[in-house]
């Protein structure tokens, strides 16, 4: 998975609820975590970009998320927004009668009957059940994050597109960068934290 990392070390370096490994598979063992909405005791399991992190007992919830340095960032979130996260749509494929895959971020794939999503779109799912929640299209306006590139870890708002090159405004400053290093996070506000 790109951009992840152990929850063994999500755990230890960015949450820092624990200090060892030893206190990490403690923690596990007694079902205190919650990935995406499912609880796991694997200290192995990868943790990637906008995962989320919960620890129900403490009542704490973490977006997992790209610093402006391109490493990985735990922000802390409220209890209502654990519950979505953003996936974007990196493939799509007609499988027939209608139905199409949409291969997205983070290993997932989702069946759709509707054909009005696009590659660079993201959807919000509901989580753990993985319904699709709402649809934020890559288009003029567009609030953006930004996941590679000169400028990762910041946002923006989207200016034009042209072929796989997103112009993106940042403050008075107007920049370019790669489509697939893109994830759309709103229209006029974020509909997730990320700082």
């Amino acid at each position: 998975m790109l951009y992840s990392m152990p929850l063994n070390l999500v755990m230890k370096e960015l949450i820092k609820c624990a200090q060892t490994t030893r206190e990490v598979r403690y923690i596990l063992k007694m079902r205190q975590v919650l990935v995406d909405g499912v609880r796991r005791a694997e200290y192995k399991l990868p943790v990637g970009l906008m995962d989320v992190v919960s620890l129900p007992d403490i009542g704490e919830q973490y977006r997992i998320i790209l610093n402006q340095k391109g490493k990985l960032a735990a922000v802390p979130i409220a209890k209502d927004e654990a519950t979505v996260k953003p996936c974007r749509v990196m493939g799509k494929t007609l499988i027939g009668k209608g139905k199409f895959q949409l291969n997205l971020s983070g290993n997932r794939n989702i069946i759709m009957s509707k054909a009005d999503y696009a590659v660079g779109d993201t959807i919000l799912i509901a989580l753990p059940k993985q319904e699709v929640k709402q649809h934020l299209k890559l288009e003029n306006g567009a609030l953006i994050y930004l996941t590679g590139g000169k400028h990762i870890g910041s946002t923006g708002t989207v200016e034009g597109i042209v072929g796989n090159t997103i112009r993106f405004k940042t403050g008075k400053d107007v920049y370019e960068a790669p489509k697939r290093c893109v994830f759309v996070l709103g229209k006029e506000k974020s509909m997730i934290t990320i700082c």
